[in-house]
C-alpha cells in the first residue's frame, strides 16, 4: 500500500488556510500534523478504505483524528476557500475557458442514509444521493460540487448551479463569473431555465425533449462525462457511506479541488 503524501506547493496554499492552534501551556496530548492529517484524507478520498483502516505505519495521524479534520475544516470553510484559490490561479494562467459551460448530474448509492438521501429512481428505491456539478468547456469544475436527494429533480437545480459560481479573480479586471454559453441535456428543458439564464446573461443551449436527437448531446457535453470519471476516480465517492452530509460535501469538494489542481500541473 502507497503513502500518499501532500505536494509542496499544494501544501502551500493549503496551510495559510488552515486555523492556528496555540500551544497547551498547561501541557497534554500534542497537535496533530495539519500536513499529515491532509494526506490521511486525501488517502481515504482516493482508495474509499474505512477510516478505521488507516495504517499507522504508513501515517501518524489516526483516521478518527483526520475525520474530525475534515468536519471541522468545512465548518470553517476551509475546502471552499482553497477551491477558490486554485480557480483564481487557474483563471490567471489563462486555463480557464468560460466561452461554453456544462451541468450535469450523477446518482450514487447511501449506504448509510444519512441527510440529503432520497429513493433514487435508477436503482429501485434504494437510498441514494446526486452529485450536481458545472464545468467550463476543458472540464475543469467552476463550482464546489452541490449534494442533494437523489429523488431531486435536474431541472430546478440549473440555477443553484449557475450561482454557485463565485467570482473569480487572478487577472486585471473585474472578476469573472459567468460562462457565455452553458449546455445541458433534456434533463434541464424547463422554460423556467431559460429565463434564468437570459436573467444571467448566459446563452442557454439546453436540449429540447422531443425535438433534438440526443445522439447529438455529446458535441460540447463530453468534457462532462470525462469529469465525471475524474471524480469518480476517487473511490470514496462511488457510494457514499458517510450519514452527515457535511462530511460528504466535504468529500466533493476536496475531489474539486484535486481536480483544478491536476489540471494546473499541465503545460498550456
Amino acid at each position: 500500500m502507497a503513502k500518499i503524501t501532500v505536494d509542496d506547493d499544494l501544501w502551500a496554499l493549503v496551510e495559510p488556510l488552515l486555523p492556528q492552534h496555540a500551544k497547551n501551556p498547561i501541557g497534554g496530548r500534542p497537535w496533530a500534523d495539519d500536513r499529515s492529517a491532509l494526506s490521511t484524507i486525501i488517502f481515504v478520498l482516493r482508495t474509499g478504505c474505512q477510516w478505521q483502516a488507516v495504517r499507522r505505519d504508513l501515517f501518524p495521524v489516526s483516521g478518527s483524528t483526520a475525520w474530525r479534520r475534515l468536519r471541522d475544516w468545512q465548518r470553517l470553510g476551509v475546502w471552499s476557500a482553497l477551491f477558490e484559490v486554485l480557480l483564481a490561479n487557474l483563471h490567471g494562467a489563462g486555463k480557464i475557458d468560460w466561452s461554453r459551460a456544462s451541468v450535469d448530474s450523477s446518482t450514487v448509492q447511501a449506504k448509510g442514509r444519512g441527510e440529503k438521501t432520497g429513493p433514487s429512481p435508477v436503482d429501485r428505491g434504494r437510498p441514494g444521493s446526486k452529485h450536481h456539478i458545472i464545468v467550463d468547456r476543458c472540464g475543469t469544475p467552476l463550482a464546489p460540487p452541490m449534494l442533494t436527494p437523489a429523488n431531486t429533480s435536474d431541472s430546478p437545480t440549473l440555477p443553484q448551479m449557475l450561482d454557485r459560481i463565485r467570482p473569480v479573480r487572478g487577472r486585471r479586471g473585474r472578476p469573472r463569473r459567468r460562462p457565455r454559453k452553458l449546455h445541458a441535456d433534456k434533463g434541464y428543458d424547463a422554460r423556467s431555465n431559460r429565463l434564468a439564464c437570459r436573467r444571467r446573461r448566459v446563452i442557454a443551449r439546453i436540449a429540447r425533449r422531443g425535438v433534438e436527437s440526443k445522439t447529438r448531446l455529446g458535441k460540447h457535453r463530453w468534457v462532462v462525462e470525462r469529469t465525471w470519471a475524474w471524480l469518480h476516480s476517487f473511490r470514496r465517492l462511488l457510494v457514499r457511506y458517510d450519514r452527515l452530509a457535511m462530511v460528504h460535501q466535504a468529500f466533493l469538494t476536496l475531489a474539486a479541488c484535486l481536480v483544478c489542481w491536476n489540471v494546473m500541473q499541465r503545460p498550456l
